[in-house]
């Protein structure tokens, strides 16, 4: 037990938690500390090594807008590059020393009397704190499915967060579940060593071609000796996914539906392209609105289920036995490996990852579960004082989490900027802006593809468990950002 009072207690040491760090660092807070329960910094950049990891943004896009990395090997780089990145910024910036790993967070306590936060350690260490920043993440509570007989496989089961490189798979016979984001950059590497691959799919996914090239030497020169022309490049990469976002929300407007719809037509066009066969097409077809899901992009993934070693299998799964698995249409697989793509407990898990105890006792994730998932901005909740959510309902800006990162960085610069021009200590959100917020993103959500599309079977993360589509922020980056330095400072208590 320490007796000593920091100023913040950040959990978490990815994007977010660098971000956060670095803004209370701008702000003049040198005692603060950063804790992950991982043995390095990056987050899920550093739990994720799985074969075909990259960032399914250009790297021009995929970076702090203050930090850009003129050393980029491609548009769309690697996962080992992500990582790298993030320690490069943490040195850069000088937050590395205040981070703290192999350390797991058990949850926290707001101490009303004290007004500081009690942050409880596995082992039973504690810290106190005068500010508690959660930047865990939407992907940091690994999904385990539920699938009768699992626990009897007698081969090698292996989750994509924790990927075994020293895992031979020359020759294998291999089961994927899942087809998501992570499966779609998987699975054409798995085919390339597995004897047998068998893809076990839930739902298909929209996927439209990638254009990706390897940055030439010169630009890369370019880019580090006059850095504008690097943001220019960013700025039409944004522009692009910006439109992505706007193609997949503005649904009830004529013209973003045939927008959306011609992007479809693209994803239909590569789909025909690459699988002559119509049944197997028809297999790997949505049947709900592009946009209902995070875009997914991939030049091999629908080539990859002609190769006479891959095999889709669309029936569900009845149940797995110790030497294979049993589709719900009888037929049974012979493997040695289990792969499970099975994405994150998201809402059951990540939001929040750890038991927070507010005023009078209110515990965030039980109340967001009985009432609605909600937060003023996508960053602070009301009874949670001092308290800001990196990872919470409404936080997730654009396609790009750097957007997120930085336009709470702009919220916290303005928050703590007033607090430190009041010399005051303790910042609050009220109810009724909090509620005024929940009332107009509920609003703005009606318009988009998310409520007035079909979603019904994309089983899309953007919902949460009551079926409202609250993890991203439905307005425009650029007017997030704006709001982000204007918002009304009346909107807290500030004492």
């Amino acid at each position: 037990m320490t007796s000593e009072l920091l100023d913040a207690v950040i959990v978490g040491a990815g994007f977010g938690g660098i971000g956060a760090a670095i803004q209370l660092k701008r702000m003049g807070y040198q005692d603060f500390v950063i804790l992950d329960r991982e043995d390095d910094l990056g987050g899920t950049w550093h739990v994720n090594r799985y074969p075909g990891l990259a960032v399914d943004v250009p790297t021009t896009t995929y970076s702090y807008y203050f930090e850009p990395n003129p050393n980029w090997s491609r548009l769309y780089s690697t996962g080992d590059e992500i990582k790298q990145y993030a320690a490069d910024v943490a040195d850069k910036y000088d937050v590395r020393k205040h981070m703290r790993f192999n350390t797991l967070v058990e949850g926290a306590c707001w101490d009303e009397e004290t007004e500081v936060w009690r942050v409880t350690l596995a082992g039973g260490e504690a810290l106190s704190a005068r500010y508690l920043i959660t930047a865990t993440g939407f992907l940091s509570q690994p999904n385990t499915p539920e699938i009768p007989g699992i626990e009897s496989f007698a081969g090698r089961i292996i989750h994509t967060t924790a990927w075994d490189n020293t895992y031979d798979l020359d020759g294998r016979r291999v089961a994927v579940i899942g087809t998501g984001a992570t499966a779609v950059q998987l699975i054409p590497e798995l085919a390339k060593k597995a004897a047998d691959l068998t893809v076990y799919q839930r739902t298909p996914v929209w996927v439209v071609p990638r254009l990706d090239f390897p940055i030439p030497k010169p630009i890369k020169r370019l880019f580090s000796r006059v850095p504008l022309t690097q943001r220019a490049l960013r700025a039409v990469t944004d522009v692009i996914y910006e439109f992505f976002l706007f193609v997949g929300l503005r649904h009830r407007q004529l013209l973003f539906r045939r927008l959306n719809v011609a992007a479809s037509d693209v994803a239909k066009m590569h789909r025909f392209f690459s699988v002559r066969d119509r049944e197997l097409r028809m297999q790997l077809t949505p049947d709900y609105d592009f946009g209902c899901k995070r875009p997914t992009f991939s030049n091999s993934y629908y080539r990859v289920f002609t190769k006479p070693n891959v095999h889709l299998q669309s029936s569900g799964i009845e149940h797995i036995e110790p030497d294979g698995v049993v589709s719900a249409d009888g037929t049974k697989t012979q493997i040695d490996t289990l792969v499970l793509a099975t994405g994150f407990n998201l809402w059951e898990a990540n939001i929040p990852a750890i038991e927070i105890i507010g005023r009078k006792g209110r515990n965030l994730g039980k109340w967001w579960r009985d009432t609605r998932f909600q937060a003023y901005q996508g960053v602070t909740v009301p009874y949670f004082p001092n308290y800001l959510s990196m990872a919470s309902p409404y936080a997730f800006l654009g396609l790009n989490f750097f957007n997120t990162v930085e336009y709470q960085m702009r919220h916290m610069d303005r928050l703590f900027g007033e607090m430190k021009r009041r010399g005051a200590t303790t910042f609050e959100v009220t109810e009724d802006a909090n509620a005024r917020y929940l009332d107009r993103m509920t609003k703005l959500m009606g318009n988009s593809v998310f409520m007035a599309g079909n979603c019904a079977d994309s089983r899309s993360y953007y919902f949460d468990p009551n079926g409202e589509a609250t993890l991203l922020q439905p307005v425009a980056t650029r007017r997030a950002i704006k709001e982000a330095s204007q918002y009304p400072l009346s909107d807290y208590r500030i004492a």
